[in-house]
């Protein structure tokens, strides 16, 4: 499986594809690439969210991802830059909807959580994780690709397991329905 993950940001927004092995690699993960796009802070908005849209677009076409893992936007203490993060976001995901890829958001917490083992850890843990788990030499650079990395991590490790918990549940109540 290869989960493309997000760290939606309006003046950058980290990119990270993750892929799982075949056969007995299985569970090993596997860096493909990572990046972040950056936008111009004097452009106006709608040029920016535009910008945003075609290269998200051509990450996608590129990596090929059979699930976009996007970081879900929580309140900040500085509304102007929550706000500039749910755009960001939201451009990500109609640009995942209307290639037909599905959709997972997943917490701060949550992604710390999976990664580190702790959901209050610090940028700094979870970096060194992300490299521990894929291998790598160095940190990636700009902290927003580590969080991408770490968000697609994140679905590898909790995606998987609550997609097939939604499909038992969907089965069930469907055979519930049936039988009454």
């Amino acid at each position: 499986m290869r989960v493309l993950g997000v760290d939606p940001g309006l003046t950058r927004c980290g990119i990270g594809v993750v892929e799982t092995g075949a056969g007995k690699n299985s569970r090993t993960l596997a860096l493909i690439d990572c990046g972040v796009i950056r936008t111009d802070k004097d452009e106006s908005l709608e040029q920016r969210l535009l910008l945003l849209d075609r290269e998200i677009k051509k990450w996608i076409e590129k990596s090929k991802p059979d699930v976009i893992a996007v970081e879900r936007v929580f309140s900040q203490l500085n509304v102007k830059t929550a706000m500039a993060t749910g755009q960001a976001a939201g451009v990500v995901l109609v640009a995942a909807a209307s290639s037909g890829i599905p959709i997972a958001l997943h917490t701060p917490s949550e992604v710390k959580a999976a990664v580190t083992g702790s959901g209050r850890a610090d940028k700094k843990q979870v970096a060194n994780m992300v490299v521990k788990i894929l291998g790598l030499k160095t940190i990636p650079s700009p902290v927003d690709t580590t969080d991408a990395l770490a968000l697609a991590i994140c679905h590898h490790w909790r995606g998987v397991g609550d997609s097939r918990y939604q499909q038992a549940l969907k089965a069930a109540k469907q055979k519930i329905v049936r039988s009454k």
